[in-house]
Protein backbone atom coordinates (compact mmCIF):
# COMPACT_ATOMS: atom_id res chain seq x y z
CA UNK A 1 0.00 0.00 0.00
CA UNK A 2 1.33 3.04 -0.90
CA UNK A 3 1.57 6.66 0.77
CA UNK A 4 -1.22 8.30 -1.00
CA UNK A 5 -3.33 5.40 -0.33
CA UNK A 6 -2.52 5.34 3.66
CA UNK A 7 -2.88 8.91 3.82
CA UNK A 8 -6.87 8.72 2.15
CA UNK A 9 -7.64 5.63 4.23
CA UNK A 10 -6.67 8.03 6.97
CA UNK A 11 -8.46 11.14 6.05
CA UNK A 12 -11.66 9.07 5.10
CA UNK A 13 -11.51 7.67 8.62
CA UNK A 14 -10.71 11.13 9.88
CA UNK A 15 -13.67 12.77 8.06
CA UNK A 16 -16.63 10.04 8.83
CA UNK A 17 -15.44 9.09 12.32
CA UNK A 18 -13.95 12.84 13.47
CA UNK A 19 -17.56 14.00 12.46
CA UNK A 20 -19.33 11.74 14.50
CA UNK A 21 -17.45 12.06 17.44
CA UNK A 22 -17.78 16.18 16.81
CA UNK A 23 -21.38 15.55 16.67
CA UNK A 24 -21.63 13.30 19.57
CA UNK A 25 -20.01 15.80 22.49
CA UNK A 26 -22.01 18.54 20.40
CA UNK A 27 -25.23 16.50 21.48
CA UNK A 28 -24.29 15.58 24.48
CA UNK A 29 -23.36 19.39 25.28
CA UNK A 30 -26.77 20.35 24.26
CA UNK A 31 -28.06 17.70 26.42
CA UNK A 32 -26.25 18.73 29.35
CA UNK A 33 -27.41 22.14 28.84
CA UNK A 34 -30.80 20.93 28.46
CA UNK A 35 -31.27 18.98 31.67
CA UNK A 36 -29.93 21.33 33.87
CA UNK A 37 -32.17 23.59 32.57
CA UNK A 38 -35.13 21.34 33.05
CA UNK A 39 -33.82 20.82 36.28
CA UNK A 40 -33.98 24.16 37.04
CA UNK A 41 -37.43 24.58 35.71
CA UNK A 42 -39.26 21.97 37.84
CA UNK A 43 -37.35 23.08 40.71
CA UNK A 44 -38.78 26.73 40.39
CA UNK A 45 -42.03 25.48 39.32
CA UNK A 46 -42.81 23.13 41.98
CA UNK A 47 -40.94 25.72 45.06
CA UNK A 48 -44.12 28.07 43.63
CA UNK A 49 -46.17 25.98 44.60
CA UNK A 50 -45.09 25.00 48.30
CA UNK A 51 -44.24 21.70 47.07
CA UNK A 52 -42.20 19.67 49.72
CA UNK A 53 -38.59 20.52 49.11
CA UNK A 54 -37.16 17.21 49.40
CA UNK A 55 -39.43 15.75 46.87
CA UNK A 56 -38.72 18.92 44.68
CA UNK A 57 -35.28 18.12 44.37
CA UNK A 58 -35.82 14.31 43.75
CA UNK A 59 -37.63 15.30 40.92
CA UNK A 60 -35.53 17.76 39.41
CA UNK A 61 -32.98 15.35 39.74
CA UNK A 62 -34.89 12.60 38.46
CA UNK A 63 -35.67 14.65 35.00
CA UNK A 64 -31.72 15.57 34.34
CA UNK A 65 -30.58 12.29 34.35
CA UNK A 66 -33.58 10.89 32.32
CA UNK A 67 -32.12 13.53 29.65
CA UNK A 68 -28.78 12.87 29.87
CA UNK A 69 -29.10 8.91 29.81
CA UNK A 70 -31.60 8.84 26.62
CA UNK A 71 -28.68 11.11 25.35
CA UNK A 72 -26.04 8.93 26.29
CA UNK A 73 -28.42 5.71 24.30
CA UNK A 74 -28.85 7.28 21.55
CA UNK A 75 -25.18 8.69 20.70
CA UNK A 76 -24.44 5.24 21.27
CA UNK A 77 -26.18 4.18 18.10
CA UNK A 78 -23.99 6.85 15.84
CA UNK A 79 -21.44 4.78 16.24
CA UNK A 80 -22.90 1.65 15.44
CA UNK A 81 -23.15 -0.18 18.89
CA UNK A 82 -26.82 -2.06 19.26
CA UNK A 83 -28.88 0.47 21.36
CA UNK A 84 -31.78 -2.80 21.83
CA UNK A 85 -29.64 -5.16 23.44
CA UNK A 86 -27.73 -2.74 25.86
CA UNK A 87 -31.44 -1.39 26.87
CA UNK A 88 -32.01 -4.57 27.49
CA UNK A 89 -28.67 -5.35 29.33
CA UNK A 90 -30.04 -2.15 31.48
CA UNK A 91 -33.42 -2.99 32.12
CA UNK A 92 -32.06 -6.33 33.34
CA UNK A 93 -29.31 -4.85 35.83
CA UNK A 94 -32.02 -2.44 37.20
CA UNK A 95 -34.52 -5.84 37.65
CA UNK A 96 -31.50 -7.68 39.53
CA UNK A 97 -30.91 -3.93 41.66
CA UNK A 98 -34.64 -4.03 42.28
CA UNK A 99 -35.45 -7.05 43.45
CA UNK A 100 -31.80 -6.66 46.01
CA UNK A 101 -33.46 -3.51 47.20
CA UNK A 102 -36.71 -4.46 47.47
CA UNK A 103 -37.37 -2.99 50.97
CA UNK A 104 -35.33 -0.15 50.38
CA UNK A 105 -37.38 0.81 47.34
CA UNK A 106 -40.31 0.21 49.29
CA UNK A 107 -38.98 3.04 52.03
CA UNK A 108 -38.81 4.94 48.73
CA UNK A 109 -42.16 4.22 47.44
CA UNK A 110 -43.85 4.88 50.83
CA UNK A 111 -41.96 8.33 51.54
CA UNK A 112 -42.93 9.70 48.23
CA UNK A 113 -46.57 8.55 49.46
CA UNK A 114 -46.20 10.74 52.22
CA UNK A 115 -44.77 13.35 51.26
CA UNK A 116 -47.44 13.66 48.24
CA UNK A 117 -50.91 12.87 50.27
CA UNK A 118 -49.42 14.60 53.41
CA UNK A 119 -51.34 11.95 56.05
CA UNK A 120 -49.28 14.38 58.71
CA UNK A 121 -46.65 17.23 58.67
CA UNK A 122 -43.99 18.22 60.96
CA UNK A 123 -44.68 19.33 64.47
CA UNK A 124 -47.55 16.81 64.60
CA UNK A 125 -47.84 14.23 67.34
CA UNK A 126 -48.95 11.14 66.15
CA UNK A 127 -48.92 7.67 66.66
CA UNK A 128 -47.87 5.50 64.02
CA UNK A 129 -45.66 1.63 63.75
CA UNK A 130 -46.94 1.30 66.88
CA UNK A 131 -44.77 4.25 68.21
CA UNK A 132 -45.84 7.82 69.50
CA UNK A 133 -43.82 10.94 68.68
CA UNK A 134 -43.69 14.25 67.36
CA UNK A 135 -43.11 14.41 63.88
CA UNK A 136 -39.15 15.99 63.29
CA UNK A 137 -38.18 14.95 60.02
CA UNK A 138 -39.84 13.29 56.64
CA UNK A 139 -37.29 12.28 54.41
CA UNK A 140 -37.84 9.76 51.19
CA UNK A 141 -36.72 6.57 53.25
CA UNK A 142 -37.45 7.26 57.15
CA UNK A 143 -39.11 9.99 59.06
CA UNK A 144 -38.10 10.92 62.11
CA UNK A 145 -40.04 11.41 65.57
CA UNK A 146 -39.09 12.81 69.30
CA UNK A 147 -41.15 10.94 71.61
CA UNK A 148 -42.74 12.82 75.11
CA UNK A 149 -39.40 11.05 77.05
CA UNK A 150 -37.09 12.81 74.34
CA UNK A 151 -35.67 9.91 72.38
CA UNK A 152 -35.48 10.27 69.12
CA UNK A 153 -37.19 7.22 66.76
CA UNK A 154 -36.14 6.57 63.15
CA UNK A 155 -38.97 4.64 61.01
CA UNK A 156 -38.95 3.36 57.94
CA UNK A 157 -41.95 4.69 55.78
CA UNK A 158 -43.11 1.49 54.62
CA UNK A 159 -43.94 0.61 58.24
CA UNK A 160 -45.69 3.84 58.79
CA UNK A 161 -47.35 4.50 55.25
CA UNK A 162 -48.99 0.51 55.34
CA UNK A 163 -50.72 0.92 58.68
CA UNK A 164 -53.33 3.10 60.75
CA UNK A 165 -51.81 6.74 61.21
CA UNK A 166 -53.41 8.59 64.39
CA UNK A 167 -52.68 12.16 64.63
CA UNK A 168 -53.32 13.59 67.93
CA UNK A 169 -53.10 17.05 66.80
CA UNK A 170 -55.12 17.40 63.42
CA UNK A 171 -58.20 19.00 65.00
CA UNK A 172 -58.28 22.19 66.99
CA UNK A 173 -60.00 20.20 70.19
CA UNK A 174 -59.95 16.91 72.10
CA UNK A 175 -62.18 15.33 74.30
CA UNK A 176 -60.49 14.55 77.71
CA UNK A 177 -61.82 11.44 79.17
CA UNK A 178 -61.80 10.40 83.42
CA UNK A 179 -63.26 7.35 84.68
CA UNK A 180 -64.31 7.29 88.20
CA UNK A 181 -64.98 4.87 90.95
CA UNK A 182 -67.43 5.74 93.66
CA UNK A 183 -68.54 3.47 96.21
CA UNK A 184 -72.32 1.74 96.57
CA UNK A 185 -73.01 3.77 99.63
CA UNK A 186 -73.49 6.75 97.94
CA UNK A 187 -76.46 7.79 96.17
CA UNK A 188 -75.91 8.50 92.35
CA UNK A 189 -77.75 12.02 92.36
CA UNK A 190 -75.23 12.98 95.38
CA UNK A 191 -72.17 11.50 93.19
CA UNK A 192 -73.87 12.97 89.85
CA UNK A 193 -74.34 16.44 91.58
CA UNK A 194 -70.83 16.38 92.84
CA UNK A 195 -68.74 15.59 89.46
CA UNK A 196 -71.14 17.82 87.57
CA UNK A 197 -68.84 20.39 89.78
CA UNK A 198 -65.61 19.73 88.21
CA UNK A 199 -65.60 21.39 84.60
CA UNK A 200 -66.07 24.55 86.20
CA UNK A 201 -63.29 23.99 88.33
CA UNK A 202 -61.09 23.48 85.82
CA UNK A 203 -59.15 25.94 83.55
CA UNK A 204 -59.68 25.26 79.50
CA UNK A 205 -62.69 23.21 79.58
CA UNK A 206 -64.63 24.65 76.38
CA UNK A 207 -68.84 24.81 76.93
CA UNK A 208 -69.23 24.00 73.39
CA UNK A 209 -69.28 21.19 73.00
CA UNK A 210 -70.79 20.85 76.58
CA UNK A 211 -69.50 18.54 79.09
CA UNK A 212 -70.88 15.16 79.75
CA UNK A 213 -71.10 12.95 83.11
CA UNK A 214 -73.19 9.98 83.09
CA UNK A 215 -73.12 6.57 84.69
CA UNK A 216 -71.11 3.96 82.93
CA UNK A 217 -71.84 0.64 84.37
CA UNK A 218 -72.38 -1.28 88.04
CA UNK A 219 -68.90 -2.68 88.53
CA UNK A 220 -68.00 -5.76 90.36
CA UNK A 221 -66.54 -3.40 93.45
CA UNK A 222 -67.60 0.62 91.90
CA UNK A 223 -70.17 2.64 91.01
CA UNK A 224 -68.19 3.72 87.49
CA UNK A 225 -68.86 7.00 86.08
CA UNK A 226 -67.39 8.82 82.85
CA UNK A 227 -66.58 12.62 82.17
CA UNK A 228 -65.97 14.32 79.21
CA UNK A 229 -64.76 17.24 79.15
CA UNK A 230 -63.53 19.09 75.60
CA UNK A 231 -60.49 21.45 75.53
CA UNK A 232 -57.98 23.34 73.51
CA UNK A 233 -55.44 20.53 71.86
CA UNK A 234 -52.64 22.44 73.07
CA UNK A 235 -54.38 22.16 76.45
CA UNK A 236 -55.45 18.46 76.88
CA UNK A 237 -52.89 17.14 79.43
CA UNK A 238 -53.31 20.17 81.60
CA UNK A 239 -57.09 19.61 81.57
CA UNK A 240 -56.73 16.17 82.04
CA UNK A 241 -54.71 16.45 85.29
CA UNK A 242 -56.71 18.96 86.90
CA UNK A 243 -59.80 17.06 86.11
CA UNK A 244 -58.50 14.19 88.30
CA UNK A 245 -57.02 16.24 91.27
CA UNK A 246 -60.77 18.28 90.99
CA UNK A 247 -62.42 15.09 91.44
CA UNK A 248 -60.72 13.66 94.01
CA UNK A 249 -61.07 16.73 95.88
CA UNK A 250 -64.71 16.82 95.82
CA UNK A 251 -65.09 13.62 96.72
CA UNK A 252 -62.79 13.59 99.47
CA UNK A 253 -64.85 16.72 100.77
CA UNK A 254 -68.50 14.89 100.08
CA UNK A 255 -66.83 11.81 101.94
CA UNK A 256 -67.43 9.39 98.81
CA UNK A 257 -64.79 6.94 99.06
CA UNK A 258 -62.56 5.38 96.06
CA UNK A 259 -63.01 1.43 96.52
CA UNK A 260 -60.51 -0.90 95.45
CA UNK A 261 -60.98 -4.47 93.56
CA UNK A 262 -62.55 -6.70 96.65
CA UNK A 263 -63.84 -10.42 96.16
CA UNK A 264 -65.59 -11.92 98.52
CA UNK A 265 -65.05 -15.26 99.15
CA UNK A 266 -67.39 -18.00 100.37
CA UNK A 267 -66.97 -21.60 102.04
CA UNK A 268 -69.59 -24.43 101.86
CA UNK A 269 -70.00 -26.04 104.86
CA UNK A 270 -67.87 -28.72 104.84
CA UNK A 271 -64.54 -26.73 104.39
CA UNK A 272 -66.26 -24.24 107.11
CA UNK A 273 -66.99 -27.45 109.82
CA UNK A 274 -63.40 -28.55 108.60
CA UNK A 275 -61.35 -25.06 109.08
CA UNK A 276 -63.49 -24.60 112.50
CA UNK A 277 -62.16 -28.08 113.95
CA UNK A 278 -58.75 -27.35 112.82
CA UNK A 279 -59.19 -24.02 114.68
CA UNK A 280 -60.77 -25.97 117.79
CA UNK A 281 -58.13 -28.18 118.13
Amino acid sequence: MNVDAILGLLTKLATTWGLRIVGVLFALYIAGVFSRWLQRTIVRKLAAKDFDATLTRFFGAMARYAVMTGAAIGCLGVFGIETTSFAAGIAAMGLAIGMALQGTLGNFAAGVMLLIFRPFKIGDLIKAAGQMGVVKEIELFTTQMDTPDNRRLIIPNSAIFGHVIESLTFHDTRRVDVAVGTTYDGKTEDVRAILEKVPGQVEGVLKDPAPQIFLAELGGSSVDWKIRLWCKTADYWDVHQQAIQAIKHNLDEANIGIPYPQMDVHFDAGVTSALGGKKAA
